[in-house]
C-alpha cells in the first residue's frame, strides 16, 4: 500500500470528497465497499477543515491575518452545526484502528477518553502491486469525487471492483472546535505564528481509519420514512 503522510493525506483526502453529497452518493455506490462509508460524512465538519486548510495557509504563506479571518469565523460556524448534526459519533481513540496507509502525523496528541468524532473527508487508496489500468481509474475515480461527479466516479470504480481501500478522515471535534478558537484569538491579535500553530494541532488531530471501523463505530443510518 502507498503511505501518505498526515497532513498532505487531509489535504488530498478533504479534497477528493464532494461536499453535501453523501446522500446520493449512497445511491451509486452499491457495488463498492464506500457506499456505507459515503453516508456517514459530515458536510459540515468537511467545510470546516477546508475553512482550516484555507486559514492556514492565508496565514502560513501571507501572514495577513486580517484575510484569514473570513475562514476562521466559517469553521467555527459549521463545527457548531456539525455538533448538532447526527453524522458525528462517540468512541475512544483507542477504540479506532488507524489505517496502515494513512498514519498519524508525529506530533498528533490522543484523545484521552470518549469524545465524538466527525468523518471529514474518503479516499480510494490501492495496492503498490495493482494492475496499471486499476490504479489509473482509482486515480481518475478519486478526481471525478473532487470535481463532484459521483456517478462518472462509479462507474471509473467498476474497473477496479474490490481491489481498493476507503479510507476515512476522522476529526475530534471537542479538541478541533478549541483549538479553532485559539486560532481565532491569536490571528484577531495579528499573532499569525500562533494561529498557525494552533490550526496545525487540529489537523494533527485527524485520524485516519477504514470504512469497516465506520460501519462498526457510527450511528446506523435512519431508515427512510413511508409514504
Amino acid at each position: 500500500m502507498k503511505f501518505i503522510p498526515a497532513l498532505a493525506a487531509i489535504s488530498s483526502i478533504l479534497c477528493a470528497t464532494p461536499f453535501a453529497s453523501a446522500d446520493s452518493l449512497h445511491t451509486h455506490w452499491e457495488k463498492f465497499k464506500a457506499h456505507r462509508a459515503f453516508h456517514h460524512l459530515s458536510a459540515d465538519g468537511q467545510r470546516a477543515f477546508q475553512d482550516i486548510l484555507k486559514a492556514r495557509d492565508i496565514l502560513q504563506t501571507t501572514g495577513k491575518t486580517e484575510a484569514a479571518i473570513p475562514a476562521l469565523y466559517d469553521a467555527q460556524k459549521r463545527l457548531a452545526a456539525a455538533q448538532k448534526a447526527d453524522k458525528k459519533f462517540q468512541a475512544a481513540e483507542n477504540d479506532l484502528h488507524p489505517a496502515q496507509q494513512s498514519p498519524v502525523n508525529a506530533n498528533h496528541q490522543p484523545v484521552v477518553g470518549q469524545t465524538d468524532w466527525l468523518p471529514v473527508g474518503g479516499e480510494f487508496v490501492v495496492s503498490e502491486t495493482l494492475a496499471p489500468e486499476k490504479k489509473a481509474a482509482v486515480v481518475s475515480a478519486n478526481a471525478q469525487l473532487k470535481s463532484g461527479n459521483t456517478d462518472q466516479a462509479a462507474q471509473t470504480m467498476q474497473v477496479v471492483g474490490a481491489d481498493a481501500d476507503f479510507i476515512m478522515a476522522l476529526a475530534p471535534l471537542t479538541p478541533v472546535q478549541g483549538a479553532v478558537y485559539r486560532a481565532t484569538v491569536f490571528t484577531e491579535g495579528h499573532n499569525p505564528q500562533e494561529a498557525v500553530a494552533a490550526l496545525t494541532q487540529a489537523l494533527n488531530s485527524v485520524v485516519f481509519v477504514s470504512e469497516s471501523t465506520i460501519e462498526t463505530l457510527a450511528p446506523a443510518a435512519p431508515a427512510a420514512a413511508k409514504k
